[in-house]
């Protein structure tokens, strides 16, 4: 990991809320931006900032996060995800996210990852998964 990142960076997306980023439950009349989805938004826009000062055989793992789900975002509106780097430990990033539609905040959270080595972590799975084949 590059030494440039450390508390205070910061990266914001915008993120189009389409079809594929809201409920289906409740019918069209009802759509909005799902919890689920907003996670996905958060936790990638986390990574997007860490790879931004990865090593070429460096990337992330999510290991925990806590998320409010403030107010609803329509169908067809957009997101602002901002995420700041709180905490360098290490392996270990640490992350306060704020989400933001052109009303509202509509979200935070806390998020945290740790760098990995991707070889490494190949070489974990290839075991669990020989492990796996043998039950």
């Amino acid at each position: 990991m590059k030494t440039s990142l450390e508390p205070g960076a910061s990266l914001k997306k915008r993120i189009q809320i389409d079809k594929e980023r809201t409920i289906d439950f409740m019918g069209d009349e009802l759509r909005v931006y799902s919890t689920p989805n907003m996670v996905s938004d958060m936790e990638y826009s986390c990574r997007d900032l860490i790879m931004d000062h990865a090593e070429g055989d460096e990337d992330s793992v999510g290991a925990h996060i806590r998320v409010d789900h403030l107010a609803p975002t329509l169908f067809g509106m957009w997101v602002d995800v901002t995420v700041t780097v709180t905490g360098v430990e290490g392996s270990r990033i640490s992350f306060d996210v704020d989400v933001h539609d052109a009303i509202e905040q509509v979200g935070r959270g806390q998020h945290v990852r740790f760098i990995i080595n991707k070889e490494k972590q190949a070489g974990r799975l290839r075991k669990k998964a020989a492990r796996a084949s043998e039950l």
